[in-house]
């Protein structure tokens, strides 16, 4: 049983020991019978609150952990020896009360993480064959199967829509605060609720291995882990109970023969109680974890929060990231010769096997001309630079002007490259069996949000803000200007993103990549922070980069920055209050200023200024989609509004 449960449970102890104290104060002055009922009542008090905190010392040191709760229970049985049941019972409410808001602070932000990755409880109805609908839970839905789900109910497992239409209530996975809109082929997500429509999904990840599983687990990751600060405190708490019962047995021998001596010792043990400063880092923590998860962004470590407040630099991949990662095929520029379709259908052969947003493009037109997909005999692709597959006898090359050098085509076998240069297009150069088919040139439109993210990040204080991309170097430097990033690179491979990188870390950079996911595995594991935007439903991004963003707002970034450097400040702050309970509570018990039922009420006080200062931190980034802000064009609209045959390059 944790620690939150068994104090948790105990709550009734609370409210029976304060009818106790009070039974036992009206009896002190309304019955003379010398104070024994009154000392009865108290004594019962005493019991019944003291038992929880022993359960929870007990459970503690089983678990290998002290949390220091054992001084309170020595101040309650020093001043039940002194005598005073009443004060005893009072310190031991009050000593409890800090401990429930302790575990409580904890605990209840703990929960409203966990409510982001629950899956909901219920049952999904599968389709069979023979057409009926069979109940089943949803932890036994198996990849294959075919679930319906009406309007109201929520999605159980990942897959992709077969029938139907419907909007997606994504909030749990995403942090998207408005619905999407889905239809056949698209793809939902465990934990998400369906809005208005009836849908048939197939199954294609149950379980522990949908994106919501995913997410569980980088939460309960993330929790488990702690600051480095934090950490060395703990390898210092061993020597604090030993160092508080020296002070106090100090303070006993020389105020031996004064009337309040066993007072001002049981007042230094109670307020050496350290609640408010085991509750300091928590906390804070567990909040900030949990706002930044509402907004659909999950940290797999609370180092990655604090990493975050030091950046310095921060470098972000081009096409998917800053710019809204749907390429559309604005020219195709066959060679003398060579028809459109043949080179439509060469690209399309072979880019059949790849994710990339330059493949998605080709594809999508060559669906729309209705050329028939084909899947080569053989494929490799080469990240970062292209691809080489064969089909029957045929050998095609497709990728960038370096991939081409790579594979002896130079870029003087293409022509019409002059038009490409002054329009700023990122270009697909085509080769089949060693001889240049054309060029296919796309383009892609900055984020609507990018403009703002980098200006925000520029204002939050970081020093050093740039763009790498594979893409050719002109096409990279013409949306550098237009998001007024000063730092550019362009025609870079992986291996050039985490050069690039670990230059900037070897000249004193904190630094954090943001990328897509797609070939950014290298540059998000070698910076200090890797952020994985759109990780939604991408196992590789979940598992390479250390923030996992499963939207692709822009605006989370900024949002981050805030948010990490307000949690470091709220740490210090409540480490301070911790600190100047126990220094100036400890200091004032030996001068016997302090009563033990008065340090008792500084712990509750102190408890619940931390937790009160933490708990703002949970509502950080309410307000971030409140504002109106303009949505990329719906790629579906743009796909029916392309009209092939003004894709041909003029004179090829």
């Amino acid at each position: 049983m944790t620690h939150s449960n068994k104090l948790g449970s105990k709550l009734p102890a609370v409210g029976i020991g304060l009818v106790f104290i009070v039974n036992a104060g009206l009896t002190l002055k309304l019955v003379p019978d010398g104070g024994f009922l009154s000392s009865l009542s108290a004594l019962i008090a005493v019991v019944i609150l003291i038992v929880p905190m022993l359960l929870v010392i007990i459970g503690d040191l089983r678990a290998g952990r002290m949390r220091m709760h054992e001084l309170g229970v020595i101040a309650v049985i020093a001043s039940c020896v002194m005598g005073d049941l009443i004060t005893s019972a009072c310190i031991a409410l009050f000593i409890l009360i800090s401990m429930i808001i302790e575990s409580r602070t904890a605990s209840g932000a703990k929960a409203s993480l966990e409510a982001l990755a629950r899956l909901s409880p219920g049952t999904a109805s599968v389709l069979r064959p023979d057409g009926h609908e069979d109940a089943v839970e949803g932890r036994d839905l198996k990849p294959g199967d075919v679930i319906r789900v009406r309007p109201g109910e929520n999605i159980l497992a990942d897959g992709a829509i077969i029938k139907g239409r419907s909007s997606i209530n994504e909030a749990n996975i995403t942090g998207e605060s408005l619905p999407a809109d889905k239809a056949e082929s698209d793809t939902v997500y465990a934990g998400t609720s369906n809005l208005t429509g009836v849908l048939d999904i197939r199954v294609d990840k149950a379980g522990s291995d949908t994106t919501l599983g995913k997410v569980r687990e980088l939460i309960v990751k993330a929790q488990s882990s702690r600051l480095p600060f934090v950490r060395m405190i703990d390898s210092y708490m061993k020597y604090y109970m030993p160092v508080v019962l020296m002070i106090a047995a100090t303070v006993l021998f020389f105020n031996r023969y004064e009337p309040d001596g066993v007072d001002r010792v049981v007042a230094i043990l109670v307020v050496a109680c350290p609640i408010a400063l085991i509750l300091a880092t928590p906390a804070a923590v567990v909040a900030a974890l949990s706002a930044a998860a509402r907004l659909g962004v999950l940290f797999k470590d609370v180092n990655d929060v604090e990493a975050m407040a030091n950046t310095t630099a921060v470098v972000f991949d081009k096409t998917g990231t800053l710019t809204t990662g749907i390429l559309e095929v604005n020219r195709l520029a066959p060679e003398a010769g060579v028809d459109t379709q043949t080179l439509l259908d060469a690209a399309a052969i072979a880019e059949s096997g790849s994710n990339h947003p330059v493949a998605l493009a080709v594809r999508k037109l060559a669906a729309k001309v209705n050329l028939q997909p084909r899947t080569p005999d053989e494929l490799h692709e080469e990240p970062g630079r292209g691809v080489r597959a064969t089909f029957g006898s045929d050998q095609f090359i497709v990728g960038n002007i370096h991939w081409m050098n790579d594979n002896g085509v130079e870029q003087a076998d293409f022509s019409g490259l002059a038009e490409a240069d002054a329009s700023g297009m990122s270009l697909l150069y085509v080769v089949k069996n060693g001889s240049a088919l054309g060029w296919i040139g796309l383009s892609d439109q900055p984020r609507p949000a990018a403009s703002d993210c980098i200006t925000a990040l520029a204002r939050s204080g970081i020093r050093h803000i740039a763009m790498v991309s594979g893409d050719r170097e002109l096409v990279v430097r013409t949306m550098a200007e237009k998001l007024e990033i000063r730092q550019c690179r362009g025609e870079c491979n992986p291996e050039d993103k985490v050069h690039y990188i670990e230059n900037l870390i070897a000249d004193g950079h904190r630094v954090a990549f943001i990328g897509d996911g797609v070939n950014d595995g290298p540059a998000l594991a070698a910076s200090h922070i890797g952020i994985a935007m759109g990780a939604a439903g991408s196992d590789v991004a979940l598992e390479s980069a250390t923030v996992a963003l499963m939207n692709s707002e822009l605006n989370r970034l900024p949002f981050l920055l805030k948010l990490s450097r307000r949690m470091r400040w709220t740490v210090i702050q409540n480490f301070l209050v911790g600190s100047v309970i126990i220094v100036g509570g400890i200091t004032c018990a030996a001068a016997g200023l302090l009563s033990p039922v008065l340090a008792a009420i500084f712990q509750v006080a102190g408890a619940m200024v931390v937790a009160f200062n933490s708990a703002r931190l949970v509502r950080q980034g309410e307000d971030i989609d409140n504002r109106p802000a303009p949505h990329a064009p719906d790629a579906r609209r743009q796909d029916a509004e392309v009209n092939p045959s003004k894709l041909v390059a003029q004179g090829a």
